[in-house]
């Protein structure tokens, strides 16, 4: 096994490469720098909703019924905070709840929901390609998953599909 740091190769046996220095990486500019941040700061934003859309598609798909009970178990968080993010669904138009019924997706909710489960797919997809095991490709895939961009989804279809 090789490692590979900042100062260059390390390898793990008898014979290791030598030590080449790199130049340290530049600053970017404020704007640029500006607008990564900003893209993750919106993708973390959007996370939650997006994993709760999901996991709403899934209970009424297998189970047919989100409750905001199976909801917060399912996700590890307390009650209230489910019903503050539901409620949150509602105002962006997402999710519709019924007293005693449950949680159900709009038709906005159910495209989002499938725009995220085909994303979290390709992520899986594309860890398991790449020798990640299963499991940790699924956990790994949900953090991963809400930070990519379109372009970088494209380049992992296609190499997915080239390989």
């Amino acid at each position: 096994m090789e490692l590979v740091s900042r100062f260059g190769r390390v390898g793990m046996g008898r014979r290791e490469a030598p030590l080449r220095a790199r130049a340290e990486p530049q600053l970017p500019t404020e704007i640029i720098q500006a607008r990564r941040f900003g893209k993750a700061r919106s993708a973390r934003s959007t996370a939650l909703l997006e994993d709760y859309v999901e996991l709403i598609a899934d209970l009424l798909a297998t189970t047919g019924e989100a409750r905001p009970t199976d909801i917060a178990r399912r996700l590890g968080v307390s009650h209230p905070t489910a019903i503050n993010t539901i409620a949150r669904l509602k105002r962006e138009e997402l999710a519709t709840a019924r007293p005693y019924r449950g949680v159900f997706l709009t038709e906005k909710g159910e495209t989002l929901a499938r725009r995220v489960r085909a994303r979290h797919r390709l992520v899986v997809d594309l860890l398991i390609a790449l020798g990640v095991p299963a499991e940790a490709a699924e956990i790994d895939a949900e953090g991963i998953e809400h930070h990519v961009s379109e372009t970088t989804l494209r380049a992992f279809a296609r190499f997915l599909h080239s390989h």
